[in-house]
């Protein structure tokens, strides 16, 4: 790389974030030097790809360039190698990257180190062979300025730990006419120290030509003991190769099915491994070097802010799977120099570039080299292939590699799968063992982990001195597939209670730790199956679906008395309770108006005069908003149109307040406001957690620190639960979590099964879970990484899903009816309920106020008349003697209604001369509140057949010298002061009538008995 810079100010790039923000203005990343040989077609191609990446991306250049330049060379040519780099030294460049062979790179490496020009090297084995490690130049001063970007060849290490895990003694290698055989000598050393026969035998290109010659130069009996050694063997060779080889040993027979092949290439691919196991007659096992590959493809193209074209970073692409290794570390070359030149400039310790003459001897070494490198070697970068970085010996040291075997089982059949795999830091992490379980697991005493999880695992019994006995879903999950496979188990609990997640130095807790460290082959409980822990461990099939659910107490029913007033809004209300006083008042007005114009004098038929007082309007307006009618008289037009539209006002607001106080009361959803992941982030009145360190708070982070989600939720909800790092919402365990639901006001978001059981199991039945049920995870038995066992499990397993058995048990622990029903509250209740007192309490308290209202009023309305009734107060009524007032009344009758039939029904009496019945003056008191008009007197005779009704006549006599009320229908009190009428079903006796002349009044009527007629 070579830059000129002007305006020098500081640009912080997104993977490197410090406290002190700094800016990059006006640089020039000029010219860019690297070798590549001349066969290496795809590193020139990812080279320049890389230097595209970084220039499209805004956020780390901004107003730089990016140029290159690029010499290709024969392959091992060292002297065209040095060649090229002086032309790029001449030009001034920063540093030199190249991907060669060992001999360009001893070149290379000798003048970087004389000209002080860092060199990151990348070491390629074109010709697929395997590649052995470099034997570079030591330094004359110490002072190397060569990195190796791509790690040591570790194939040595993780060789000879499969040859110990599978117990080999004697075995042969062949190895490639291309190999460099020197690469094998630490291999050889550890062997040799561990007593072990190792044959070598070279394999040239010609495979037809080395078994023709073996089959002419050895016996019968030698072929025999070759055939014998062939059993065992690994091969260190091209894929194309190998499959050769293979191909050649299964024709001439000197292949058996008992034997074990061990293919050991960095760079091969899964269409070549299919093509080795299916050429191969017995057991063949793949070495290979693999990469880190995030699982989410919307961050799978994203490495510290930086964005990497999805042709090297998406496995789908063909390009990917067609690129070498070398190119993928050439790629991350490019990275880790851009960070380092940014560091550089961050630290203002720039040194500026002045071009080299590799020619003169008085040119000096670049001054700044050594700072530029050091530089280099303190950084680190995450990009295609994994961390990257330098320690002091001048190496990346970050390798991962993958064992492949192929699988027997009568239901997969042959198959490859993954083994184990093998890293720098943790060494083998998985089983190698050869024994197959194919027709059962009789006479095997596994040892299974397990952690107390309800209902999946529980303790049924605890006898001091004896050992634990357990209980519960998964337990019964695994009897089951005891009695069919025929095996015992041996069960302990995990002393950390954890599942396993990673920790910060590689390795695994919990029951996946117990796995990887081989001191268990089984963990059993609620172990959910997810892509981190199925990179270290094997699962079975799943025997339960798993999902996310949210746990929570039931929302208790709020008493509200006054509920009736709930399907108005209180603008509602208040509007109607304007509207009556503003129409009373407008009744009013217009009655008053009708009042004053009415000329006409009242009508037979018509009231004597017409109401025109405040309180009758308002009483008026309010009998008919409640429907009960004012009596009241309209003759106004007027009045009837304002009367006509108050009334179909109040239809309409009874109506609708009809409605909607049914719909409030009998539809009403009486569950949770809360029923998804969504309507938990938007409310704020109930806390939520789960538990730390779990897969759950796992899971909420990838979600919710996803830059790419669209869906705010997942983001709201990893706040939440992450708030103070855990520890204000989140709990340490799942009983925790439960309990704090119980006692708080409080959300417990953990697997769906252990809270349905939870709600299941609540003595007050006061939990209720709700939630997503669709997932595609699941409950699996956990085993040992290359584990014999894992297909006869899944085999078994799916035989007692379709048999029904799992739901069997799943309807044991999880009863969808029983002391809780889980199902009263999943949906809402379509059909109504009936009312409740609570619910309608209001309209009882409104009537207590209003009697209680009345009664003051009627207390006022006696204070205030009291005075005036006390004046007018009328004598006590006492009883009539009836005899004597028929005879007075059939003497008025004889004497001028003579020969006259009366209607049955009543005698009218007008004018009647009742003097004689009481004294002028009192009857003048007592009649005096009546108003003016005829006194009639009503008989009650029957009418005959044939005879009309005829009228009462107007007697124009005086009663006592006064002048009697005009209309009055005679009646007499009863003992009790009410007022008697004659019965119409009783049929009374004629009465006659009798003019009687003023005289003494009778005893039984005596000014102090007032009655009434």
């Amino acid at each position: 790389f070579c830059i000129m810079t002007s305006n020098l100010d500081i640009h912080q790039w997104p993977w490197q974030q410090t406290k002190n923000d700094v800016l990059i203005t006006n640089i020039l990343f000029h010219p860019t030097g690297a070798i590549f040989e001349q066969n290496a077609i795809r590193d020139d191609e990812v080279f320049q790809l890389a230097i595209s990446d970084l220039s499209l991306n805004d956020d780390i250049l901004q107003s730089e360039r990016i140029t290159h330049s690029i010499k290709l060379i024969e392959p091992n040519n060292p002297f065209q190698a040095v060649q090229e780099a002086c032309e790029l030294m001449n030009q001034g460049i920063l540093a030199l990257v190249s991907s060669t062979g060992c001999a360009a790179a001893n070149a290379l490496q000798s003048l970087t180190d004389a000209m002080h020009i860092p060199h990151l090297f990348i070491q390629r084995n074109g010709d697929g062979t395997p590649r052995a490690e470099c034997q570079l130049n030591p330094s004359p001063d110490g002072e190397r300025y060569t990195l190796a970007a791509r790690p040591p060849v570790r194939l040595n290490d993780v060789m000879i730990t499969l040859v110990s895990e599978l117990r080999w003694h004697k075995f042969i290698v062949f190895y490639d006419s291309e190999y460099d055989v020197r690469g094998l000598r630490g291999f050889l050393d550890q062997a040799s120290r561990m007593g072990l026969d190792v044959s070598l035998q070279q394999v040239d290109r010609n495979v037809t030509k080395v078994f023709s010659t073996l089959f002419s130069t050895m016996r019968m009996e030698e072929l025999n003991r070759y055939r014998d050694t062939l059993r065992r063997a690994i091969l260190l060779l091209s894929p194309r190769t190998a499959q050769v080889f293979i191909h050649q040993v299964v024709e001439t027979n000197l292949a058996s099915k008992d034997s074990h092949w061990v293919y050991a290439n960095e760079e091969v691919s899964d269409t070549e491994i299919m093509e080795l196991v299916h050429s191969a007659l017995g057991r063949m096992t793949v070495i290979r070097q693999i990469f880190p590959l995030w699982r989410d493809t919307n961050i799978r193209c994203m490495r510290n802010n930086h964005r990497i074209s999805s042709l090297l970073c998406d496995p789908q692409e063909g390009y990917l799977q067609s690129l070498e290794v070398s190119s993928l570390y050439l790629y991350d070359s490019v990275l880790m120099l851009a960070n380092a030149f940014y560091r550089k400039l961050e630290d203002r310790k720039w040194h500026s570039m002045a071009s080299l003459n590799c020619m003169r001897k008085s040119t000096k070494p670049w001054n700044g080299g050594w700072s530029m490198l050091d530089t280099i070697q303190k950084g680190r970068i995450s990009g295609l292939t994994g961390l990257m970085d330098f320690r002091s010996n001048g190496a990346n040291s970050h390798v991962q590699f993958e064992i492949l075997g192929t699988s027997y089982s009568e239901t997969f059949g042959k198959d490859v799968k993954r083994l184990a795999t093998w890293d720098t830091d943790r060494g083998l992490n998985g089983s190698l063992r050869e024994n197959r379980a194919e027709h059962g697991m009789q006479g095997i005493t596994l040892k299974v982990v397990t952690l107390l999880e309800e209902p999946f695992v529980m303790v049924a019994e605890n006898i001091l001195g004896q050992p634990k006995r357990y209980k519960g879903f998964s337990i019964d999950v695994l009897d089951n597939l005891a009695k069919i496979l025929g095996f015992k188990y041996e069960m302990y609990q995990v002393a950390d209670g954890k599942y396993g997640s990673p920790q910060a130095n590689g390795s695994w807790n919990g029951l996946i730790g117990e796995l990887i460290g081989k001191r268990a082959d089984v963990a059993i409980s609620a172990i959910t199956i997810t892509p981190d822990r199925e990179n270290v461990v094997d699962f079975s099939k799943r025997y339960l679906d798993y999902s996310v659910g949210i746990l929570m107490t039931k929302t208790e029913e709020r008493l509200n008395i006054f509920s009736l007033l709930a399907p108005f809004d209180l603008a509602v209300w208040a509007c109607i309770a304007a509207a009556i006083p503003v129409v009373g008042v407008m009744v009013f007005l217009l009655r008053r108006i009708q009042s004053v114009c009415s000329q006409n004098p009242p009508g037979p038929h018509q009231p004597a005069s017409v109401t025109t007082s405040f309180q009758s309007a308002i009483w008026i307006v309010y009998g008919a908003f409640v429907q009960q009618g004012g009596e009241s008289f309209m003759s106004s037009v007027a009045l009837r149109i304002a009367m006509g539209s108050w009334w179909l006002f109040t239809l309409i607001v009874c109506s609708a307040y009809t409605a909607n106080l049914a719909a409030y009361l009998t539809v009403t959803r009486m569950d949770n406001a809360v029923r998804t992941f969504q309507d938990l982030s938007k409310q704020t009145d109930l806390r939520y957690g789960t538990v730390r360190d779990s897969a759950v708070f796992e899971y909420f982070r990838v979600k919710g620190t996803n830059p790419l989600e669209q869906d705010s939720t997942f983001a709201e909800l990893w706040r939440t639960i992450n708030k103070n790092q855990g520890q204000d919402n989140s709990v340490t365990s799942p009983a925790e979590g439960i309990r704090k639901v119980k006692r708080d006001p409080y959300a417990f978001l953990w697997d769906m099964a252990v809270l349905e059981y939870a709600a299941l199991t609540d003595d007050d039945c006061a939990l209720v879970v709700t939630g997503n049920s669709m997932s595609s995870k699941g409950y699996g038995l956990a085993l040992q990484h290359g584990s014999p066992y894992r297909d006869l499990f899944s085999q078994k397993i799916l035989d007692l899903q379709e048999k029904g058995d799992i739901d069997i048990l799943k309807q044991k622990w999880w009863p969808r009816k029983g002391r809780c029903d889980l199902d009263k509250h999943a949906e809402p209740q379509p059909e109504g309920r009936a009312l409740r007192l609570h619910s309608f309490a209001g309209v009882f308290c409104i009537l207590a106020a209003g009697l209680l209202l009345a009664c003051l009023v009627a207390a006022l309305e006696s204070w205030w008349n009291g005075p005036r009734c006390q004046r007018a107060q009328p004598k006590e009524d006492k009883e009539v003697n009836l005899e004597q007032v028929h005879q007075r009344l059939s003497g008025l009758m004889e004497d001028d209604l003579a020969h006259t039939q009366l209607p049955g029904q009543s005698l009218e009496i007008s004018a009647l001369d009742m003097g004689s019945m009481r004294p002028q003056q009192s009857c003048q008191e007592a009649m005096r509140d009546f108003p003016p008009g005829a006194l009639s007197v009503t008989s009650f005779l029957q009418e005959g057949p044939g005879v009309g009704r005829v009228p009462g006549r107007s007697l124009p006599l005086p009663l006592s010298s006064s002048t009697l009320p005009p209309s009055m229908r005679c009646k007499h009190r009863a003992p009790n002061g009410g007022l008697f009428r004659q019965s119409p079903v009783k049929t009374p006796m004629p009465i006659s009538y009798q003019a009687v002349p003023g005289g003494p009044i009778p005893e039984a009527i005596d000014p102090s008995h007032g009655t009434s007629i």
